[in-house]
């Protein structure tokens, strides 16, 4: 099973920079998708930003023009660099990916990763 790991969280000042960091391990033969997601406190998870492998993005508007991720699929790792965060920004931040496979014929699956506190407070 693919494990996925996050870095990067911490406490940062209103309109500070945090960058995310996502590594996928274990057999991997290919991921589709990479995500996103945030939760914070008594709020449903919703999806920040995600990137397909051959690259495309999509980002939730709340975050457009300030957040940009990126991917390195020969590391099979996911960047989030998240730039003039405000208070608001503050959440428990997930990695996922999408449509793994572990070889050509394999069934794809979703995994999840544990989250990372990021914290934006002056």
């Amino acid at each position: 099973q693919v494990q996925l790991v996050e870095s990067g969280g911490g406490l940062v000042q209103p309109g500070g920079s945090l960058r995310l960091s996502c590594g996928a391990s274990g057999t991997i033969y290919s991921i589709n998708t990479m995500a996103w997601y945030r939760q914070a406190p008594g709020k449903q998870r919703e999806l920040v930003a995600a990137i397909t492998g051959g690259g495309s993005t999509d980002y939730a508007d709340s975050v457009k023009d300030r957040f940009t991720i990126s991917r390195d699929n020969a590391k099979n790792t996911v960047y989030l660099q998240m730039n003039s965060l405000k208070p608001d920004d503050t959440a428990v931040y997930y990695c996922t990916a999408a449509g793994i496979k572990t070889s050509w014929r394999s069934k794809p699956y979703v995994a999840w990763g544990q989250g990372t506190q990021v914290t934006v407070s002056s």
